[in-house]
C-alpha cells in the first residue's frame, strides 16, 4: 500500500495554471499533488557568445527552491552559492527542454526558463521540466503571433515523471514519503513517445531488468497524462 493510498499506476492530481505573472513572456504554476513550481520563460534577443552568428537559438534554465518549500527552512542559495544538486537539476531542465526545440526555427535568440519551487513534496525536477515546457511554449507562441518566428519550433511536448520501486512494487510519480524510502528511484524525460533522458539508481536495493521495464511502462503512461495536460494548458 502506498502512503497516499494511490494505485501503483496512479498519478497525483495535476493542474497547470497559465499567465500567472505579469511580465514574463510565458508563465505557469504547475501543481503535481503537493509539489508546486512557478515556471517563467523570458525571451532575450541575444544568444550566448559561442552561438553568435550561428543562426541557432538557445534554451537554458535556472532552478531554485524557496526557503520554506520544505518542512524546515533552507538558507537562500543566493547568499551561500548554488549547491551541486541545484546545478545538476537546472542543467537537466535546460538540456531536456532543448531536446524538444528546433533551434533553427527558433532563430538566433535565447529563452531562459526559470523554475522556482514554492512547495516540495517529491518530483520537483520533473514538475519543473513539465511546467517549464508550458512556459516555453507560451513564450514561443508570442514570438509566432508577432511574426518573429514563422515555423513552430516546439512540435512535441517535453514532460518528465518519476518512477521507483517502493515496498517491492514499481510505482508511478513518487511523492516525498515514497521517494525518501524507495529502493530504486528513477526520472524519465520524454518528448511524446521518445526518450530524452533517464536517470535511475538503486537507493537501497538493486533492481532487475523486469523492474526497469515495468517502470518504463509506467513512465510512458504518466508522460502521456502530463502531455495531455500541457497541450490543454497552452491551447
Amino acid at each position: 500500500m502506498r502512503p497516499s493510498g494511490r494505485k501503483t499506476d496512479e498519478m497525483r492530481p495535476i493542474t497547470i495554471e497559465t499567465g500567472v505573472t505579469r511580465h514574463a513572456e510565458g508563465s505557469c504554476l504547475i501543481k503535481c499533488g503537493d509539489t508546486h513550481v512557478l515556471c517563467t520563460a523570458s525571451i532575450d534577443e541575444r544568444v550566448p557568445p559561442f552561438l553568435k552568428n550561428a543562426g541557432l537559438g538557445w534554451v537554458t534554465a535556472e532552478y531554485g527552491m524557496l526557503p520554506r518549500a520544505t518542512n524546515t527552512r533552507m538558507r537562500r542559495e543566493a547568499k551561500n552559492g548554488q549547491s551541486g544538486r541545484t546545478q545538476e537539476i537546472q542543467r537537466l531542465i535546460g538540456r531536456s527542454l532543448r531536446a524538444g526545440v528546433d533551434r533553427v526555427a527558433l532563430g538566433e535568440r535565447q529563452i531562459v526558463v526559470d523554475c522556482d519551487v514554492i512547495q516540495a513534496d517529491g518530483g520537483t525536477r520533473c514538475a519543473s521540466i513539465t511546467g517549464g515546457w508550458v512556459a516555453l511554449k507560451l513564450a514561443v507562441n508570442k514570438l509566432m503571433k508577432a511574426g518573429f518566428v514563422t515555423s513552430d519550433p516546439l512540435t512535441v511536448p517535453v514532460a518528465a515523471v518519476s518512477c521507483g520501486v517502493y515496498a517491492g512494487q514499481s510505482v508511478l510519480d513518487l511523492d516525498y514519503p515514497e521517494d525518501s524510502e524507495a529502493g530504486v528511484d528513477g526520472n524519465f524525460v520524454m518528448a511524446g513517445s521518445k526518450l530524452i533522458e533517464v536517470q535511475m539508481s538503486a537507493e537501497g536495493s538493486t533492481f532487475s531488468r523486469e523492474q526497469m521495464n515495468a517502470m518504463m511502462d509506467l513512465a510512458e503512461r504518466g508522460v502521456a497524462t502530463l502531455s495531455a495536460a500541457q497541450l490543454d494548458a497552452v491551447s
